[in-house]
């Protein structure tokens, strides 16, 4: 499992969801970068994130489902803290791409 990102939100996220869903693969990306000075951008830089995860608790699950796991273990999180994230979620044997 590896945490693309270390700022203090990012960490957070991984921690988050590496207690509630045990992710084999796991990477946090911050895209803050990429919206600096856009709407939802709170100049902390940590507000736009790319998750990729694998987990075995993905399987059978849609990717709606997916979704709501996701966003379900990072709770209070995704109401203000964190304005964007984009999920990509995969059960172990699916194919998916890793982050460039």
């Amino acid at each position: 499992m590896t945490a693309a990102s270390t700022g203090p939100v990012a960490t957070e996220i991984a921690a988050r969801l590496s207690a509630a869903l045990a992710p084999t693969v796991l990477h946090v990306i911050n895209d803050s970068a990429h919206h600096a000075g856009h709407m939802g951008d709170d100049g902390s830089g940590e507000s736009h994130f790319t998750v990729v995860i694998e987990s075995a608790v993905f399987a059978g699950q849609s990717r709606l489902a997916r979704q709501r796991l996701v966003n379900r273990a990072l709770g209070d999180l995704m109401a203000g803290t964190v304005h964007a994230l984009a999920i990509r979620a995969r059960a172990p044997g699916e194919l998916g791409a890793d982050p460039a």
